[in-house]
């Protein structure tokens, strides 16, 4: 077993049984345990799991729902490379969708300083640095505003999807499974990024790995509605080969 499929499955029995010990994992995959450590550290360094005396937490049980900032900070390099692939993506010219997610406020980040789409986006982060760019037609979702993920959400954010048809919409997720399809925790959240995936006609999900055979509360897409997952070399093959049978294409960075 690969170091990135061991690493999985220890995430794996982390989300299911809410917290793993090294002496047990080291007997269930047959490895030491040192290379059990070894995996925890690095799926700590991914934001997957936080490290405990003996073993590990997923950090779902220590935060429901991370704020941005949170978010952002996890795994920032990964997310970078995340973000730099699916810029190629964007049709120039284009009009864009970009949700709240942590990876499409990278995204943003990257854009060129000549960068010319039509961008929409329920993000308040990523609106305020669009509108410091010259050729960038910026529209904003109206709407409340959630503090934990700095989105606009609600009937008028609905509402204003609902009228949309846009060439590409960029989203992140909470959750990615090929049995439950796009997954996050809160449910108008969930609402807004639904209407975001009805109006474009191409959606691309940029996730790190961390969330792949991760279910949360609220589905927004299935897997047939999503036409590319940009993520990252860390998913295993077979995982990989799961969500293309179910309809996507599958590119890492």
């Amino acid at each position: 077993m690969y170091a990135a499929e061991r690493q999985q499955r220890i995430l794996a029995e982390a989300r299911r049984e809410g917290r793993v010990e090294v002496s047990s994992l080291s007997e269930l995959l047959g490895v030491t345990s040192e290379t059990v450590r070894r995996d925890l550290t690095a799926l700590e360094t991914r934001g997957a799991v936080r490290r405990v005396h003996g073993g590990a937490i997923p950090v779902e049980r220590l935060e429901l729902e991370p704020s941005l900032a949170t978010r952002t900070a996890r795994n920032s390099d990964v997310k970078r490379r995340i973000a730099a692939r699916v810029l190629e993506e964007l049709p120039p010219g284009g009009t864009i969708l970009l949700d709240s997610g942590s990876t499409t406020q990278i995204l943003v980040s990257l854009l060129p300083s000549d960068a010319d789409f039509t961008i929409i986006t329920n993000s308040i982060p990523a609106a305020a640095f669009l509108a410091t760019m010259p050729r960038i037609t910026l529209l904003i979702t109206g709407g409340r505003v959630r503090g934990v993920t700095g989105a606009t959400v609600g009937p008028w954010t609905n509402e204003a999807l609902e009228g949309l048809v846009v060439d590409v919409a960029v989203l992140g997720t909470n959750g990615l499974s090929v049995a439950r399809g796009l997954t996050t925790p809160d449910q108008v959240e969930a609402r807004a990024k639904r209407g975001m995936v009805q109006a474009a006609r191409r959606v691309i999900v940029a996730t790190d790995s961390s969330k792949a055979g991760d279910d949360h509360l609220h589905r927004f897409a299935s897997l047939d509605e999503v036409d590319l997952i940009v993520t990252d070399d860390a998913l295993p093959d077979e995982v990989a080969a799961e969500l293309r049978a179910a309809g996507p294409e599958v590119m890492t960075a």
